[in-house]
């Protein structure tokens, strides 16, 4: 009954066979093995975007950080929510690899980020000539951190009015398959034909052991990346490690089974939970994740029983009984439908 983190799952074990396939003879590194092209022409099929620039790093910190850094200038501002992983959770790597852009917070709604208060937020920015900041790109997280989902509408009318502005925009896609699973849409139709610019695509948290790739619609930012990867080190010598697991996570579409897994597992898990009156799911559940409100007597009873998951807002185990406190379930691609029922068994 493990809902921390979709972090926290095993890698599928089409992937560790691409693995341990790979990991036999000789090859070219730093991204020369034939592996890795294969991979780059999957992805630029994925997406429908053949002159795409596609490189593959380690980890999402890595991904949104080295991007963010070839979209922008150090004296820039970078768009975002508060809750974006890029505000929260990456120890100011953002800043650190674009050599001193600042983070910028948008209020949200929902943990989405909207036009109007986007518009506001850059028109506050290069007003004061060299004493401020200037405007840089903006960053939309996709499946956001309170697990709600941007829909292509929505992400159009952001990019609308960075590009109004003439600012690039980046996708956070870190969940980017339970996103698209949850939207039925292409790949193709959640980026670029949205107006995005560069993109993050997750595979760590959906089945993978770790490996993400960045990928840039216009090719023309691939040198300055590859500088910035390198300089960065995020260029893996024995890439092939990063092509393999990347190629059994795209084969066979397992990337989408995967979503589909634990957004099914999670939706089971919303069903059950707003069968419990002392429940309540404050933005509901449109991918993998939900948060819910109970008693801390419900949370306690729950966490003592074996269910792993984070209560953001107090200590289950001190405290008043019937404070109502914050928990965030995960679902991963493993959970599956017993280990949601074993959970709902313990409300």
């Amino acid at each position: 009954m493990f809902f921390a983190s979709d972090n926290g799952g095993p890698a599928h074990p089409r992937v560790m066979e691409a693995l341990i396939a790979a990991n036999d003879g000789y090859t070219s590194g730093y991204g020369a093995e034939a592996l890795a092209e294969e991979v780059r022409g999957e992805l630029r099929r994925i997406f429908e975007a053949p002159e795409a620039a596609v490189y593959l790093v380690p980890t999402g910190t890595a991904a949104n950080a080295l991007i963010l850094a070839t979209l922008g200038n150090p004296w820039d501002a970078i768009f975002c929510t508060a809750m974006a992983h890029i505000n929260e959770d990456e120890c100011n790597a953002p800043e650190f690899y674009s050599g001193g852009a600042k983070l910028v917070t948008v209020p949200d709604e929902r943990a989405k980020m909207r036009p109007e208060a986007l518009r506001a937020a850059i028109l506050e920015h290069e007003r004061r000539g060299v004493h401020g900041a200037q405007r840089g790109p903006v960053s939309i997280t996709q499946v956001t951190e309170k697990g709600t989902v941007h829909t292509l509408d929505e992400i159009a009318a952001l990019t609308d009015t960075a590009k109004a502005f003439g600012l690039p925009v980046h996708l956070d896609g870190a969940r980017f398959a339970n996103a698209q699973v949850a939207l039925g849409c292409s790949a193709a139709e959640m980026t670029w034909k949205a107006g995005i610019d560069a993109v993050s695509f997750g595979g760590t948290k959906n089945g993978c052991l770790g490996v993400e790739a960045c990928i840039f619609f216009d090719p023309a930012h691939g040198a300055e990346f590859e500088l910035r990867r390198k300089r960065g080190a995020h260029l893996f010598s024995k890439h092939r490690l990063l092509s393999a697991q990347m190629q059994g996570y795209l084969a066979g579409d397992l990337w989408l089974e995967l979503a589909a897994a634990a957004n099914s597992a999670c939706a089971l898990l919303t069903a059950g939970l707003a069968e419990v009156p002392e429940v309540d799911m404050p933005w509901g559940a449109e991918a993998n994740m939900i948060f819910f409100t109970a008693p801390r007597s419900l949370h306690r009873r729950l966490q003592e029983g074996g269910a792993r998951y984070y209560v953001m807002d107090g200590d289950p185990a001190a405290g008043a009984a019937d404070e109502r406190l914050t928990g965030r379930l995960v679902c991963d691609w493993s959970i599956g439908a017993a280990g949601v029922d074993r959970f709902l068994a313990l409300l």
